[in-house]
């Protein structure tokens, strides 16, 4: 895996709780869009008719519009990226967030020069995640094979995207591997990525 990190030229992230530090608080949004405790968000709305569904997006959308425009970088984003770029690797993001609050959020995390609109990936362009359909696209957009691409992530669902795609897999931000049957590589944060790809 770590002669692939120094390979790999296609790198897909995840944003909330991988580029940026998580404050999404889903209890309080299921609570709050009376959404039962174990139900994914996305999925439960996606169930709703038409007129309850598209008053919840609106709820949800004005929320995390919030959250986007008071995010701060995860520790060593910032350098990571920064890197990637610098040694022209391709770079996307595939998120479950909505598509204009990711440029809302790279904007203020000060990494919006880095990913081209072309290469983000909300839950407009793509089947929310765990499904593989985003990073499928991002292959096909890029003209390379998924087993190309890395997906980094700090969720299982990000994990799975990257598996059931072919795709590489590397956690970040939490407190040990809690996944270790759908991730192929686990590092603390961005920092000890980057130091993995630059120290082999």
């Amino acid at each position: 895996m770590r002669n692939f990190l120094q390979q790999c030229q296609h790198w897909v992230f995840d944003m909330d709780g991988t580029l940026t530090l998580a404050v999404h608080d889903f209890e309080h949004i299921r609570q709050q869009l009376d959404i039962p405790p174990t139900a994914d968000i996305l999925e439960h709305l996606a169930s709703l008719p038409t007129t309850e569904a598209q008053a919840k997006h609106a709820w949800l959308l004005e929320h995390e519009y919030e959250l986007a425009a008071n995010s701060q970088p995860a520790p060593g984003a910032l350098e990571l990226v920064a890197q990637l770029s610098q040694e022209n690797r391709q770079l996307a993001i595939l998120t479950r967030n909505a598509h204009s609050l990711v440029e809302v959020t790279l904007e203020a995390i000060g990494l919006k020069p880095f990913f081209q609109p072309h290469n983000i990936y909300g839950r407009e362009q793509a089947q929310p995640k765990p499904s593989p359909d985003g990073m499928l696209k991002i292959a096909q957009s890029w003209q390379v094979c998924p087993s190309k691409l890395i997906m980094v992530g700090d969720f299982h669902f990000d994990l799975t995207s990257a598996k059931h795609a072919g795709a590489r897999s590397v956690l970040v931000n939490t407190t040990h591997n809690l996944w270790p049957q759908l991730a192929d590589l686990y590092v603390p944060d961005c920092f000890a990525l980057l130091q993995k790809i630059k120290h082999p």
